[in-house]
C-alpha cells in the first residue's frame, strides 16, 4: 500500500524540482556558512553551533563534509524539502527543522548523538516514516505539532509506542501509564494510521498534479517569453528576446512623456497582478510556499530593474562659469575656514577633511585665483579674495583632526621668514629720502667736557637751538666786558657778587 503511494508522490516530485531547476535555487554555500561563524572566528571545521534561519535554503547540502564537529543546527524557516546529508555528524545533539517543507523524516541514522528534534510545522503526512528515529537510542524529545500527522486518529499513541525512548512529545512529558495504554492498543491504532495514511498521500497527489497544470499558467506570462522547446526537449533562452529590436530601438527614441505614461501603466498592471496572486485562495502545501518565494523573488528583480532606470546619470558639476570665474562648490559638503594671514601676508585654508581617509583619495590643486580640491572625486572649489602664487603653495594634513591646511602666498609682497614682517618693495629714491629725514628728527645731546674730544664734531659746527646739558659741573665765572656789543648795561640789575 506504502510503495503505490510512494511511486505517486515521486510522480509528482518532478513538479518542485522542475522549479529548482528552472530558477536559482538557494543552497548552502561555504560563504554562508562562515558569515554566520563570527563567534568560531570564521572557522568552519571545528564549529559546534550553527544558525542558518530564514535563508531561503532549499537543499540541505555540505555542512556534513564542512562542520562534522556540529552540536546544535537551528534551519527553521526555511524551504528544505528533504532531509538528507546529515548521516556524518555523529556529535549532533539538536536539529531544528521547524517551518519548511519536510514530507518523511527520514536519513537520521547517523546521527548518534541526538537528543532534540523539532520539525513543528512542516508537511510530514507519512507518520510510519517515525520509525527511523528508532535507531536513535538517545532521542528523548520530539516535536511534530502543526503536521498533516498530528491530526490522526491515535496520533499521540502511534508515536509513544513507535518510539519508547522518548520522554516528551510536542513539550508534553510522556508517563508511564501512557506508554503501556498505547503499547497495549499499538495493533488497532496502526491499523488507523495506514489508511489515514492511504487517504492523505491520494489528496496529496491530486494537490500536486492541479499545481504542475498551473505552473505553466504563470509561467508563459514571463518566464516563456524568452524561451522556447528544442529538439530534445529542454528549454533554451532566445537570444532574439533578449537583443533590443527595431521596435523597442524606436520606442527608446519616444518622447519623455510617452515613456512615462508607459511605465506608468506598467505600474498599475504590476500592482494589480500584485493584489489578484494575494487575494487569490491557495491551499498550504509545498509548492504555494515555492509559488510564494518565487513571486517575491520577481517582485524584488521588477522593482531593482525600475530603480536602475530611475538613476539618471548626473551631469559633471560645473566649477568655471562661461565667463570664466571660478565657482565656489563643496560636493563632498566638508566644513571649512578661509584666513588671511597679514603677519605672514597668505591666505590659509583650513578644510575640514575625513580624519581615517587616505591622503592619496586627496588631490589639490591652487591656481592664482581659487584653490580645488578633490576628495575622493568629488571637487570642493573655492574663489580666493586675492591673487596668490600656485608655486609657492603648500599643503600639509594634521596629524591629530586630519585636516588638510592648504598655505598660499599673495602675489606683489616679499614674504620673509616665518617670524619676520613682510615689508613692501620700494625704489631706492624714497630710501634716500627716508633716511635723509631721520638724520634731520634726530635729538643733538652736549658733551659733559667737550674739550676731551681728540677731534672736532663735524655735526655740531652749526647749531639751530642751545640745549641746557643735563649735568653741568663748577665752571670758571665769566665776566662780560664792555667792547662785547650784545651786552646791556641795566642798571637796575645787581652785581654779581
Amino acid at each position: 500500500m506504502f510503495a503505490i503511494t510512494e511511486q505517486s508522490v515521486q510522480a509528482s516530485l518532478p513538479n518542485s524540482s522542475s522549479i529548482q531547476r528552472r530558477q536559482s535555487a538557494s543552497g548552502i554555500t561555504e560563504d554562508l556558512i562562515r558569515r554566520n561563524a563570527e563567534h568560531n572566528d570564521c572557522i568552519i571545521f571545528s564549529l559546534e553551533e550553527l544558525s542558518l534561519h530564514q535563508q531561503e535554503i532549499e537543499r540541505l547540502e555540505h555542512i556534513d563534509k564542512w562542520c562534522r564537529d556540529l552540536k546544535i543546527l537551528y534551519l527553521q524557516n526555511n524551504l528544505i524539502g528533504k532531509i538528507e546529508n546529515v548521516r556524518k555528524l555523529k556529535k549532533l545533539e539538536y536539529l531544528n527543522l521547524a517551518l519548511n517543507n519536510i514530507e518523511k523524516i527520514e536519513n537520521l541514522e547517523g546521527c548518534e548523538g541526538l537528543t532534540k528534534l523539532d520539525l513543528t510545522v512542516n508537511f510530514i503526512g507519512e507518520l510510519s516514516s517515525v520509525k527511523t528515529l528508532q535507531h536513535n537510542i538517545h532521542l528523548k524529545e520530539l516535536f511534530l505539532m502543526g503536521n498533516p500527522c498530528a491530526d490522526f486518529d491515535g496520533y499521540r499513541q502511534f508515536v509513544v509506542a513507535t518510539l519508547q525512548q522518548l520522554k516528551w512529545l510536542d513539550g508534553k512529558e510522556i508517563e508511564r501509564s501512557e506508554r503501556i495504554q498505547a503499547l497495549q492498543d499499538f495493533p488497532v491504532v496502526e491499523q488507523q494510521i495506514r489508511e489515514q495514511e492511504k487517504a492523505y498521500c491520494l489528496r496529496r497527489a491530486k494537490d500536486k498534479e492541479e499545481a504542475q497544470r498551473r505552473l505553466p499558467e504563470g509561467e508563459n506570462e514571463g518566464e516563456r517569453e524568452g524561451r522556447h522547446t528544442g529538439f530534445d526537449g529542454r528549454w533554451y533562452t532566445d537570444i532574439s528576446a533578449t537583443l533590443p529590436s527595431s521596435e523597442e530601438s524606436k520606442n527608446d527614441v519616444q518622447a519623455p512623456e510617452i515613456q512615462e505614461g508607459e511605465c506608468k501603466k506598467k505600474k498599475l498592471d504590476n500592482g494589480e497582478d500584485d493584489l489578484e496572486f494575494w487575494n487569490k485562495p491557495s491551499l498550504y502545501t509545498p509548492e504555494s510556499r515555492l509559488e510564494t518565494l518565487r513571486h517575491m523573488e520577481k517582485q524584488r528583480k521588477d522593482q531593482e530593474k525600475s530603480s536602475e532606470k530611475k538613476k539618471k546619470v548626473k551631469p559633471p558639476r560645473v566649477l568655471i562659469s562661461e565667463n570664466g570665474r571660478a565657482l565656489n562648490v563643496n560636493e563632498p559638503k566638508l566644513d571649512f575656514s578661509l584666513r588671511d594671514d597679514e603677519k605672514r601676508n597668505q591666505i590659509v585654508l583650513d578644510l575640514a577633511v575625513y580624519r581615517y581617509m587616505d591622503t592619496s583619495l586627496i588631490d589639490v590643486d591652487v591656481q592664482p585665483t581659487y584653490v580645488r580640491v578633490m576628495v575622493k572625486g568629488k571637487p570642493f572649489q573655492l574663489a580666493l579674495p586675492a591673487e596668490v602664487k600656485p608655486d609657492s603653495s603648500s599643503a600639509k594634513r594634521a596629524q591629530t583632526t586630519g585636516h588638510l591646511v592648504v598655505y598660499m602666498p599673495k602675489v606683489g609682497e616679499i614674504i620673509t621668514g616665518c617670524q619676520g614682517t613682510s615689508k613692501p618693495v620700494k625704489s631706492t629714491l624714497d630710501s634716500s629720502r627716508e633716511q635723509t629725514n631721520k638724520s634731520s628728527q634726530q635729538m643733538e645731546r652736549l658733551e659733559v667736557d667737550p674739550s676731551k674730544r681728540a677731534f672736532p664734531d663735524v655735526t655740531n659746527i652749526v647749531q639751530e637751538k642751545k640745549h641746557t646739558p643735563r649735568r653741568v659741573q663748577a665752571e670758571p665765572k665769566i665776566i662780560p666786558s664792555e667792547e662785547d656789543p650784545d651786552f646791556e648795561d641795566n642798571p637796575e640789575v645787581p652785581p654779581l657778587i
